[in-house]
Parts: structure tokens; sequence; C-alpha cells
């Protein structure tokens, strides 16, 4: 017999969160390092270096992505599973780490790739003007994991959770930093509850990292036009 986990969202939570989200902070418009705030309509928070423009950039370095979770997710996600039911581990975080990962990964490459394609160089690039642009996803919050459990298991939610892109650019020989770009995204909560597994999940995140990387491949042409 399936066994069937409800979550979602208390309404003293959702208040909260309301509330705090209309009390938000604007960003700083020079952040801690010299970068000046840039308007941009798809992207919560754009900063540039003044005075350089990404169009002297005849080719790009992409680092691999890397993934972090929300402080205290594991601890979290334990203590609201009931008694008896399998606990989120390290091993748990690993996995979902790394197929993000790997998402995120191939999303950029694609968005660079297409026609007509950026120029993506490795470390041995010497004799070029490199963009070395490296993307992280932060303060990842998964709803409902889909681990290993005994037993057979559904678990309903009404938002599979919410993530973080915090990406930089830097100038490969220099090392200086060119750009910042910070965005939050969070799965529209509709107060119904439907199925949450891998493959809803997954779908969620790359519907973000598409978003993402047709931002980035948009402002990249948007400076290479400006040549």
């Amino acid at each position: 017999m399936s066994v069937v986990k409800v979550q979602s969202l208390l309404f003293a939570g959702a208040v909260s969160a309301l509330l705090l989200g209309g009390c938000a902070t604007p960003p700083p418009a020079v952040s801690h390092d010299g970068l000046h705030l840039v308007a941009q309509k798809s992207l919560d928070e754009v900063y540039l270096k003044p005075g350089v423009s990404l169009s002297q950039y005849s080719a790009i370095r992409l680092t691999p992505c890397t993934v972090a979770f929300r402080a205290d997710w594991m601890r979290n996600q334990n203590f609201d599973r009931p008694a008896g039911s399998s606990r989120v581990t390290e091993e748990d975080m690993q996995v979902i780490s790394d197929r993000l990962a790997r998402s995120c990964d191939e999303h950029f490459r694609e968005a660079l790739e297409r026609e007509p394609a950026y120029h993506i160089v490795g470390d041995e690039a010497a004799d070029e003007m490199v963009l070395e642009v490296r993307p992280s996803i932060i303060d990842l919050d998964v709803t409902a994991p889909d681990i290993n459990e005994v037993g057979i298991t559904r678990t309903y939610t009404t938002s599979s959770g919410e993530m973080t892109l915090f990406l930089e650019a830097f100038d490969a020989t220099s090392g200086e930093i060119i750009a910042r770009v910070v965005d939050e995204k969070e799965d529209f909560d509709d107060m119904r509850l439907e199925w949450t597994n891998r493959a809803t999940n997954m779908a969620d995140a790359n519907r973000y990292l598409r978003s993402w990387t047709k931002s980035l491949r948009e402002s990249l042409d948007q400076a290479r036009a400006q040549q």
C-alpha cells in the first residue's frame, strides 16, 4: 500500500514570507568590489565593472557548475519526516547536487554553442581574450527530495522548492572580476497538491536553467552587437 506524505505551507509561514518580501532591501548601486548595478528585467541583480565591454572577449571558458544547499536543509528535512521513514543523508544530497550540476553545465554549454556559436576554450587558450564564466547554484531548497525510501512512497507538495543562480565572470588573464549575476527562482505555489518526484523536481530545475542561460546568451549577444 502506498504511503502518502502531504507537505504544504503553513498559513503563518506564508504571511511571514509576504511581509519579508514587501520589506526587501534593494541591492546597493555599487558592490563591495566596485561593480556597478545595471538594469536587467529578466534577472534580479546584474553587476558589471564600469568601463569594460564584454565585446572585447573573443572566447569563453566555462568552469564546472557548483551546487550548495540552503543552510540546515538536511536537518529541516529530517525533522519533518515521520518516524519509520527514511532520512535524508549526505549521500542523498551529493546525488542531488551532482545531478543538478551536470544539468547546469549542459544548459550553459548548449546556450553558448547555439548558432552563431561562441568560441569555448579550456585552460590552453593563452593568446586570446578569454572571459571565464563561473556558474553556481546556491540556497538550493528541494521541498520533497526523491530519495531511496523503504516501501512505496508518494509525496505531494504545493511547490517543488527554490534555488538561486550565482554567476561571476572574470578576465581569465588578470583574474579581475568583470560581472556578477544573482537571480532567485521559486516554484510558483498554486496551493494545489501535486505528486513530487525526481522527474518533476528536475523538470522545474531545468526550466530555471533554461531561463538563466537564455538571459546570459541574450546579454552576450547584445555585447557582441556593440563591436
